[in-house]
C-alpha cells in the first residue's frame, strides 16, 4: 500500500497572535501548507514557521489564499484570470524567499479557504491559480480535493497533483466539502474520526453527511490546525498511518 501523507495548514499566525501548538502538529505532520501573508502570515511569523520546518525535516508547501486578513481567506472574491494568477505568484514568491534563506526548496501548493473552495467549482479560477504556479515553477506539486474538477483541469495543465480527503470536515454526496456555515460541517468526535481513517484505509470510502459512501483516492489527508482538538486527531492519524 502506497504510504498516504498528512498535511496541515500551518502559519496561520499573526502579529502577537499564535498557535500554541503549531510547533507540536509540524513535528508529526508530512506536508506542511504554509499561510503567505494573505489570510495569516507575516515576515516574523512565515520565517519562524520555516524554520520549524527545518528543524524537523518536514516538506513545505504554499498556502495562498485571496487578499482577505479580515475574513481569514474564507470569504469569496471575484477576481480576474490574471489577478488570480499574479497573487498566487506573489506568495509564493514571497514564502520562496524566507526558505532560500534557510536553504531549502518548496515544494508543493494548496490553495486555502475560499480560493481552494471557489477552484472546486470554477474552472477558471482552477486554470488562474494552475497557471500562476506553473509559470512560477512547473515542478511545484498541486494538492486538490480528491477526484474533483480541479485535480483533472491541473493535471491536464501538466502539473502533479496530490488527491486531498479531509478527516476533520463533512462531505456532500457530491465529493464537495460541506459549507463551513452549517451545523455539522467540522468533525470533531474523535470515535468518528477513527472510524472514518478506518473506512479511508479498507475501501477508499467516507460517509457523507446525508449518510451515504462515496469512493475518494487518496494520497494525502488534510488535518487543519484550528480545528479544536488537532493534536488529538493527529495522534489518531499516526496510529494509522
Amino acid at each position: 500500500m502506497k504510504k498516504i501523507l498528512i498535511n496541515i495548514d500551518s502559519g496561520e499566525n499573526f502579529s502577537i497572535y499564535r498557535n500554541p501548538i503549531e510547533e507540536e502538529l509540524i513535528k508529526d505532520s508530512d506536508l506542511i501548507n504554509i499561510a503567505c501573508g494573505f489570510h495569516s502570515g507575516d515576515p516574523d511569523n512565515l520565517r519562524e514557521t520555516v524554520k520549524i520546518i527545518k528543524k524537523y525535516g518536514k516538506i513545505p508547501g504554499a498556502h495562498p489564499s485571496y487578499p482577505d486578513l479580515f475574513g481569514f481567506g474564507r470569504r469569496s472574491m471575484k477576481l480576474s484570470y490574471s489577478e488570480i494568477e499574479n497573487i498566487i505568484i506573489y506568495q509564493l514568491g514571497a514564502l520562496s524567499g524566507f526558505l532560500k534563506v534557510e536553504g531549502i526548496t518548496l515544494n508543493h501548493v494548496k490553495p486555502h479557504g475560499a480560493l481552494y473552495n471557489d477552484s472546486v467549482k470554477d474552472e477558471v479560477v482552477t486554470e488562474a491559480i494552475g497557471r500562476g504556479v506553473f509559470l512560477f515553477d512547473k515542478n511545484l506539486k498541486m494538492i486538490g480535493l480528491s477526484l474533483s474538477k480541479q485535480v483533472e483541469i491541473w493535471k491536464k495543465m501538466g502539473l502533479q497533483v496530490l488527491n486531498e480527503v479531509y478527516i476533520d470536515r463533512a462531505y456532500n454526496d457530491d465529493g464537495t466539502l460541506v459549507s463551513r456555515e452549517k451545523i455539522g460541517s467540522v468533525i470533531t468526535d474523535l470515535n468518528l474520526i477513527e472510524e472514518r481513517i478506518k473506512n479511508l484505509l479498507k475501501s477508499k470510502e467516507i460517509i457523507t453527511i446525508s449518510g451515504n459512501r462515496i469512493k475518494l483516492e487518496i494520497d494525502t489527508i488534510c488535518l487543519h490546525s484550528d480545528t479544536p482538538n488537532s493534536l488529538e486527531i493527529l495522534k489518531i492519524l499516526r496510529r494509522y498511518l
